[in-house]
């Protein structure tokens, strides 16, 4: 029944024993700690203007890290940053992606470390030559998974292949002048003045070799260099046309015009025409800034010739690589014309 305080089983007796004596500590445990530092005597405080300053902890050298890293800026020396960034060279291989870029760069001999072909692709004539050339050269073929292969180059478009490269070789710009007055033709050169874009210059350098030129010029600063995305875009064009770097463009430019080289640069508030160039059929040095911005007004003050496109009033401009290409072609054209009988 209800509240029955004789049922069988019911503890009649205290839950706990007798509790033990605390040897004093509870007595030690009730004393106060002291004052309450100041933040000028704290050493863990940023306020703290003694001496003895401990060591960050790993947690604040890391929070630093993250925090650098999203200004933009580089994180001060020390802690857990050095092995990060031995992970991040590690992992920074340059991939050259894609069928037709990946048979042309081992047709021109492009040191390669290593062939990436995908599980699973289906096998072309340009994949099988690809494949055949790294064994005739004794280059690693790795099958990866897709996975790997979207991981190793950033997820571009890959098209089941890539291959491996170590970084770009530039030429020097005196070279560069070399080589070009050897050929029979006048020399041509394709100079960039502040392209970031490296599909643009991988387009430019596509089309500066399927035009005639003899090489292309970049600055060494503020400028798109020779990436994996720039070598696939230009089709594997950049294995057969040398390309260098200026450490300073403008420097570069009055160098080519002491060598007899005319410049012109493409401006859309030129004087003249593209296809009213005098100097098409001359050496010369054909100059494109960025979109955006254009030449830089040192670059521009060093032209000879000032030189615009002719376009519809609804387009504002084009961008460089579009631009080089419609100039390359006329200067193609005027030179073939002159050397027809």
């Amino acid at each position: 029944m209800a509240g029955n305080s004789q049922r069988r089983g019911r503890r009649t007796s205290a839950k706990k024993g007798p509790s033990k004596g605390t040897g004093g500590e509870g007595k030690k445990a009730l004393e106060g700690r002291g004052k309450t530092l100041s933040a000028q005597d704290r050493p863990w405080h940023k306020a703290y203007t003694g001496t003895d300053v401990p060591k960050k902890t790993k947690w604040k050298q890391e929070k630093e890290r993250r925090a650098a890293e999203q200004e933009g800026r580089r994180p001060k020396a020390g802690g857990p940053q050095r092995s990060r960034q031995r992970n991040r060279d590690s992992d920074g291989v340059e991939v050259l992606v894609g069928r037709n870029p990946v048979v042309e760069a081992m047709r021109a001999h492009v040191p390669t470390t290593a062939l990436y072909v995908m599980q699973g692709a289906e096998l072309d004539e340009r994949m099988r030559e690809s494949i055949r050339i790294a064994g005739n050269r004794q280059i690693p073929i790795m099958e990866v998974n897709r996975g790997e292969l979207d991981r190793l180059c950033n997820g571009a478009l890959h098209q089941g292949v890539g291959i491996q490269v170590p970084p770009f070789h530039y030429e020097t710009f005196d070279d560069l002048l070399a080589s070009a007055a050897e050929h029979q033709a006048p020399p041509l050169l394709v100079a960039l003045d502040g392209v970031t874009d490296p599909r643009n210059l991988g387009a430019v350098i596509r089309s500066s070799a399927a035009f005639g030129a003899h090489g292309v010029v970049l600055p060494q600063r503020r400028a798109a260099g020779m990436t994996a995305t720039a070598w696939r875009s230009s089709a594997g064009a950049a294995a057969r046309l040398p390309v260098a770097r200026a450490t300073n463009l403008t420097r570069a430019m009055r160098q080519a015009q002491d060598q007899g080289l005319v410049v012109a640069g493409l401006a859309a508030d030129g004087e003249m025409d593209i296809f009213d160039l005098p100097a098409a059929v001359d050496p010369l040095v054909l100059v494109a800034g960025s979109e955006g911005k254009g030449m830089s007004r040192l670059v521009g003050e060093t032209c000879d010739f000032r030189v615009r496109i002719p376009i519809e009033s609804e387009v504002e401009s084009l961008n460089a690589s579009v631009a080089i290409s419609v100039a390359l072609a006329e200067i193609s054209r005027r030179r073939r014309s002159q050397m027809q009988p």
